[in-house]
């Protein structure tokens, strides 16, 4: 009996790998011929090792050229017809639009779009934010309503559902494997807190660093750390020369990109995320796992995460004060961090490992190949 094929399209190699590449293993194992569209970078290998067919495709995540755009299009439409997918599984904003666009050309049946929280569209103040916010939600309310939609937070999920979306599923965000990161205990000296994201001011990076400066002025004892890279793709990506001046001048520690989140996050005593919206936030999952307490906002998918006063804090989003107020809290009662950590891990593995979120996108996947077969 022939496979069903499953065809993952993601812009980057790097996200797919860090976010998708387990689910997508495991729909290998349950017996699907899995392909992977995506932008070919230093992640391409890890993809074939893990004995998935690649597809090289170029895209830019920010050009708005037209006619460059629909160059993209054109192309897409050529791999979908080439690979003739039973199943195509869409993941962030341009793959979701050009994804579906190219589905429906080519008569792909079964179509899942995987919305990842839309950061910077539906976060950001900005008039060109507002002009693009308009724009992708008339092209969903268009383009969705025939698509199963997964989305990782109930803030979404009501957004998706009022542009007359029906096949709605709740799935909290990629997962964490709880095995793979451990709780420990807490290793000697200051206090170490991190943030680890892509360096984007609507991830609070700003609100972070300002924070860093209040705890120093009041005499805390504190290392604040950052981990991540810019994404030059991103319109609120932070300039590297930006990032080398906090460092030099020693308001935070940037280390850069890290792969080593299991080892970064044993060094550390408390993960932060002053983000203005998420999905679901794959760094504080690996905190939670890691049994840390969690300090973030009070903004859809960041507040997921946190039971207040159980395993974190919630601090409004742009607010520097309340953010180092609550750090400060943390950093000045071990038992509270201690009994916050030990909540996090629990968190962790009830609502959010890997498994568990793998098994319920595996299920989605199922009913469709059903329906194929009915």
């Amino acid at each position: 009996m022939k496979k069903p094929k499953l065809l993952y399209f993601v812009s980057e190699d790097w996200y797919f790998c860090s976010h998708r590449l387990p689910l997508a293993i495991a729909a290998k194992d349950a017996g699907y011929d899995v392909a992977v569209v995506t932008r070919v970078t230093a992640h391409g290998e890890r993809i074939r090792d893990a004995g998935l067919r690649l597809v090289p495709f170029e895209m830019s995540r920010r050009a708005m050229n037209l006619f460059l755009e629909a160059w993209v299009l054109w192309r897409l439409v050529r791999v979908y017809r080439r690979e003739k997918p039973d199943i195509v599984h869409h993941v962030a904003m341009k793959p979701v639009l050009y994804g579906t666009l190219a589905a429906r050309l080519c008569g792909v049946r079964h179509v899942v779009n995987a919305l990842a929280g839309m950061g910077w569209i539906l976060a950001s103040g900005t008039w060109l934010a507002r002009i693009v916010k308009w724009s992708v939600l008339s092209l969903f309310r268009v383009i969705l309503p025939r698509t199963s939609v997964i989305v990782q937070n109930r803030d979404d999920a009501e957004l998706i559902r009022g542009l007359g979306c029906h096949r709605v599923h709740l799935i909290r965000g990629a997962g964490v494997d709880v095995a793979a990161i451990q709780a420990s205990s807490e290793p000697p000296g200051p206090c170490v807190v991190l943030l680890a994201a892509r360096m984007l001011w609507d991830k609070g990076v700003g609100e972070y660093v300002e924070a860093a400066r209040l705890l120093r002025a009041r005499g805390v004892d504190v290392r604040m750390v950052l981990a991540g890279d810019p994404d030059e793709s991103n319109p609120a990506s932070i300039p590297r020369e930006v990032l080398y001046g906090w460092h030099e001048n020693n308001t935070v520690e940037w280390l850069g990109y890290r792969e080593d989140m299991p080892a970064l996050l044993k060094s550390c005593h408390i993960v932060c995320l002053p983000s203005y919206r998420e999905g679901i936030p794959k760094f504080v999952l690996e905190g939670l796992a890691a049994g840390l307490p969690v300090v973030t906002t009070d903004t859809p998918g960041c507040r997921e995460t946190v039971a207040e006063g159980v395993n974190g804090f919630l601090v409004p989003p742009r607010d520097a004060l309340a953010l180092a107020d609550a750090l400060d809290r943390l950093i000045s009662d071990d038992k509270l961090r201690k009994s916050m950590g030990l909540a996090s891990r629990n968190l962790a593995i009830s609502e959010f490992s890997s498994e568990r979120i793998i098994a319920e996108t595996l299920a989605v996947y199922a009913s469709l190949a059903k329906a194929s077969i009915t």
